[in-house]
This record gives structure tokens, sequence and C-alpha cells, in this order.
């Protein structure tokens, strides 16, 4: 018997050679350059550009947003989930190197119990024996051998998922930074745009002030007192729009930081933060930087080897066992020799039938695969896209920021003649009224497309994980 122990062993050991490892396809490769920064470079300025640091927002010169982007990091309710998940891929991992290892346990019991003292053609005829007392204390060990790397793939596989999470979490930590960025930009525009309003409804006021003073002196209409009425109550309105976007906005930021509204005020001011300049070549390989292409080409991992553990079913699991201990009627001489018992030997478990369980847990592992794979190509395609798009953004809002500041200083130029005309009495207050409505969309326009460049090269950078100089 222990001949053939001893032959199906070695048998089980020479077959063990057996590969169950399935490697995942070669990452993905990028192009050499993005598409768009050919025409970045045709309109770009030939200063040198400074290289975004890893706190990239600071290129915004802007001291309260940095402030922002501190308590961000450690308020943030998305970071601290984000933070538990990590934890808790960090456990399956130590969970899964600890079943690489034997198993040991102690146990003692003690029991007492009676049994029916005889029986008659099944039946029962004497309801209750003599008791009986049991004692036992026992020690038990096993330890599953990784014959097929079943138990180092399913770590292999944590490892990855693993990285994955604290891929997520550097993907959540940037895109929150991005939208705090995001949302302090739009705030600091709604407050230039009420500020904008607020000086066109003085600017009004001083017009209407002007026609009544004609009108009162017989030498305007009372048409042109009304038309800049009209013209005043309007600009007032905006103003107040204005004043509650900005209020939104300073309540989004207070929910990222992690505080209730009412505990965040920051103080107005009329400026809008710096708009950094882009450099004029971006390499394609800043993609590889990204942390959700990372966590997803993790996840191309985790499902390769899960591959691997779907496959190992196929062959026989072998766990040695032992164990040892005492069992004796009597606790007071159970720990003697003669209750002595014990027991060590090895177990081959192999599945003859499983209704076709193994052959569907392998195809399942593989479409996962499939789908981890399809998965993570798509978010690199995506995330070339979103590169492309910011740049060309980018640049096209510099060129129409640049043209619009022209066209104000054209349509002020404008508003100076006819104001001029009118208080002459060459023109009517339609004029007027024409004119101070060019200024004032050009001067929206213009607040616009500054917010907009603002927005493009933030998004730009958290497209490229915060930096754009190669590693």
């Amino acid at each position: 018997m222990n001949k053939k122990l001893t032959i199906i062993f070695s048998a089980v050991l020479l077959s063990a050679c057996a590969v169950t490892k399935v490697e995942p396809p070669a990452p993905v490769a990028a192009p050499a350059s993005f598409k768009e920064t050919g025409i970045w470079r045709q309109g770009a300025a030939s200063t040198a550009t400074q290289a975004a640091p890893d706190a990239w927002w600071t290129l915004f010169k802007d001291p309260v947003l940095n402030e922002l982007q501190d308590k961000l990091v450690i308020g943030n309710e998305n970071l601290k989930s984000a933070v538990a998940q990590v934890r808790a891929a960090r456990a399956a991992v130590e969970a899964s190197r600890e079943a690489l290892f034997p198993t040991l346990s102690v146990s003692g019991a003690g029991t007492r119990s009676a049994s029916p003292s005889g029986t008659t053609n099944g039946n029962v005829v004497s309801s209750s024996g003599r008791p009986q007392n049991s004692y036992s204390l026992s020690a038990n060990a096993s330890w599953e051998l990784d014959l097929w790397g079943r138990l180092s793939l399913a770590t292999t596989g944590a490892r990855a998922s693993l990285q994955a999470s604290v891929d997520d979490l550097a993907a959540a930590r940037l895109s929150a930074q991005a939208l705090l960025a995001q949302t302090y930009f739009s705030m600091r525009a709604a407050e230039a745009q009420a500020a904008l309003y607020a000086r066109t409804v003085s600017a009004y006021q001083r017009s209407l002030d002007l026609t009544q003073v004609r009108y009162q002196g017989g030498v305007a209409a009372l048409s042109d007192v009304l038309q800049a009425q009209t013209t005043l109550k309007q600009a007032q309105a905006q103003e107040l729009e204005a004043a509650s976007t900005r209020a939104q906005m300073e309540h989004a930021i207070a929910v990222l930081l992690g505080i209730p509204p009412s505990e965040l005020t920051l103080a107005s001011t009329e400026a809008l933060p710096v708009v950094p300049a882009v450099p004029e070549l971006l390499p394609a390989t800043l993609l590889q930087r990204r942390p959700d292409i990372a966590a997803a080409q993790q996840r191309v991992a985790a499902a390769y080897a899960q591959i691997g553990i779907a496959d190992a079913a196929w062959f026989p699991d072998l766990t040695l066992s032992a164990s040892a201990g005492y069992r004796s009627s009597r606790l007071s001489n159970l720990v003697s020799a003669p209750n002595l018992f014990w027991s060590l030997g090895p177990a081959l478990t192999e599945a003859i039938f499983d209704g076709g369980q193994r052959k569907l847990a392998s195809a399942q592992a593989r479409a996962s695969a499939d789908q981890a794979t399809a998965t993570y190509r798509q978010a690199v395609l995506t995330a070339l896209q979103e590169v492309e798009d910011n740049l060309s953004v980018t640049d096209q809002t510099q060129r129409a920021a640049q043209l619009q500041q022209e066209a104000l200083q054209a349509a002020q130029r404008n508003l100076e003649i006819v104001t001029d005309q009118y208080k002459a009495g060459t023109v009517s207050y339609l004029n007027v009224t024409t004119a101070q409505a060019a200024v004032l969309s050009s001067e929206t326009s213009l607040l616009s497309l500054r917010n907009q460049q603002l927005a493009a090269v933030n998004t730009l950078l958290k497209n490229i994980a915060g930096r754009w100089e190669k590693a």
C-alpha cells in the first residue's frame, strides 16, 4: 500500500510542471506625439514653458487655490472611500499569501451522552442506556501544496487588484483636484462677471441721469428715458444672476472639501488666475502616467490571473494533513500515553464529474479577461481623444481671446464716439444703447473665453496626469 502511495505521489510531482498561467497581452503602444500639437506650434509663442510641478495647480499662481487643494486631500469624502478600498485590497493580498502556508488549529471537547440499550427490528425497546462521558484534546494541521499555481496566481491577481485600487485612488485624487480647480475658476469668472455688471450698472445709471436731464430740458424724448431704464434694469438682473452663480460655485467647493457650505466663505476678487503656457510639443507617452490607464492595465493582469486559477481546477488537489491528541472518558487522566491518538497522510482529490462547472468557469474567466482588455484599450483611446481635444481647445480659445480683446477695444471706442454724438444731439439714444450692448457683449465673451482657457489647460493637465514633461 505504501508503495502505491509513493508511486501516485511521484506521478503528481512529475506532472506539476504543467503551466496554468496565461500571459496578458502587451500594453497598448501610444503614438509618438499628438496630432493637435502641430496646430499649437503654429500659433504658440516662442517663450520658454515652465515645467509642471507635482502640485500642478500652482502653475495658475493663485494662493487661495493652493490652500483649497491642501484641504481637499484631507476632507474629500470620495477620496476617503478610495483609501478604504485600498485597505480592503491590501487585506485581500495578505489573505491570499496566507493561503500558501500550512494551517494549524487546536480543539478541546467534552460531551456526556446516552444511547438506546437495544433494538428489535430497528425499533427502540429501551429508551435509555447508561450515560457515557467523552473528553478530547487535539491539534490539527493541513497544508495544500500549490502544485498547479492556483494559490500563487490568486496572490498575483490580488496584487494586481491592489495596484489597481492604488491607481484608482490616484485617479480619484487627480479628478477631484481638477474638479476643484475648475469649480474655483468658474467661481472667479462669476465674480468677474458680477463686477463687470456692477460697473455696467454704474455706467447705465449715468446714462439714465443724462437722458433724464435732456428729457427735462426738452431735448430728448421720453422713449430715450424708457430705453435707458430698460438697459439699466437688465444689467441689474444680470448682476444678481452672476452673484447667484458665484454662491453656487462656493457651495460646490465646500462639498468637495468635505465641509458644509455654511462653513466656507471665500473673499471675492475680480482677477482671474493666470493661464499657464502650454509646451509646443507634448509626447503621447505622457499617457503612460495616467492612473486610470494604469488601473485598467492592472485589471487586465488580474483577469488573466483568474484564467490560470480556473484552469488549475482541472488538476487534482494534494493536501498534507496531520492530527494528534488525547481522547478519554475521564478528564483526570486525559493527557496520558494510553489515550494518545494521531494520524498523518496526504489526500489527493480530483473531480470526476462536475456538470461542466470547470469548463464554464474557464470560459467565464476568458470572457472577463477579454472584457478587461477591451476596457483598457478603450481607456487609452479615450485618453488620446481627451488630450487632442484640449490641445485644440487651448489653441483656439487663445486665438479667440486675442480677437475678442481687439473687438472689445473697438466697441469701447465706438461707445465713446456715439455717446459724444448723442450729447451733441446728432444721433438718437438707440445708437447709444446699441453701442453699450456691444461693449457688454464683448466683455462678457472675453471673460467667458478666459474661463475656457483656464478650463482647457486645467483639463489638459488632468489628462496627462498633471505633468507635461517626460518622466
